[in-house]
């Protein structure tokens, strides 16, 4: 007979399941309600409404395929909602790239509340998770890649408002570039340990890209924070990579 836990494993699944699709639903029908009043309100294209849809259903996609991490867990949980509902509001910022922005402030200091909305809703996932005992590898990795996701949108934002030059998306992008990196050296996918100064960094990074967005910021002023902050997440992405080859030769030592 097989044990008691591999007899509940399918109905926890299904319920699982049925809980992230609704969890997925109410935040796809909020994501457009968002995306029809900010078109109204902003003006944008008619194609600012599919592409906020189409990140957002992306990001979704993602979501669904990772969703087996999170077991044993029955529910999606308000950790992951919160996260979700950070996932939405990236789609909203990041469907306004190529929307004519550059020569209209209140559109600037809109994206600047939007993306600090979203970074606080990033301190309150995590601890929410913890407390109510539903951590789990999925919900980890669903928030560091919307964090991602959100600093390659605020990069191509400071481009697109002149605030500094091309670089600035090397700060978006460095964490993709990782991610290909470990295709060719699977070294580089091994599990790193917790880390503060990760943490941090990444805090710092989303902030000062959403500093650099502001109206009252001087593009010189931009650009030089701009360049701090990806020279230090250029800097706590080498200290992983150090460690991650040190335990590399490590093992690989007979």
């Amino acid at each position: 007979m097989p044990p008691a836990h591999a007899l509940a494993a399918p109905p926890q699944r299904h319920a699982l399941r049925r809980d992230t699709a609704l969890a997925l639903a109410c935040a796809l029908l909020a994501l457009l309600a968002g995306a029809l009043a900010a078109r109204a309100l902003a003006g944008f294209g008619a194609w600012y409404i599919p592409k906020a849809l189409a990140l957002f259903g992306l990001g979704a996609a993602c979501v669904w395929q990772g969703l087996a991490q999170h077991a044993p867990h029955r529910r999606f949980g308000a950790a992951n909602a919160i996260t979700l509902a950070r996932l939405a509001l990236a789609a909203l910022l990041a469907a306004a790239l190529g929307e004519p922005l550059a020569e209209r402030p209140a559109l600037a200091w809109a994206a600047v509340l939007l993306a600090t909305l979203t970074a606080l809703l990033d301190a309150v996932d995590g601890p929410l998770a913890r407390t109510r005992g539903q951590a789990s590898a999925f919900g980890a990795r669903f928030d560091m890649e919307t964090d991602a996701l959100l600093i390659l949108v605020l990069s191509a934002l400071v481009l697109q408002f002149g605030k500094a030059g091309a670089w600035v998306l090397a700060a978006g992008g460095m964490r993709y570039a990782f991610v290909l990196a470990a295709r060719l050296w699977p070294w580089l996918d091994a599990p790193l340990p917790p880390s503060w100064r990760r943490k941090t960094v990444c805090v710092v990074q989303i902030v000062a890209l959403i500093v650099c967005l502001g109206p009252i910021v001087p593009p010189d002023w931009s650009a030089a924070l701009a360049a701090a902050s990806l020279a230090l997440l250029a800097w706590s992405f080498a200290v992983d990579i150090a460690w991650l080859a040190r335990r590399h030769t490590t093992e690989a030592r007979p």
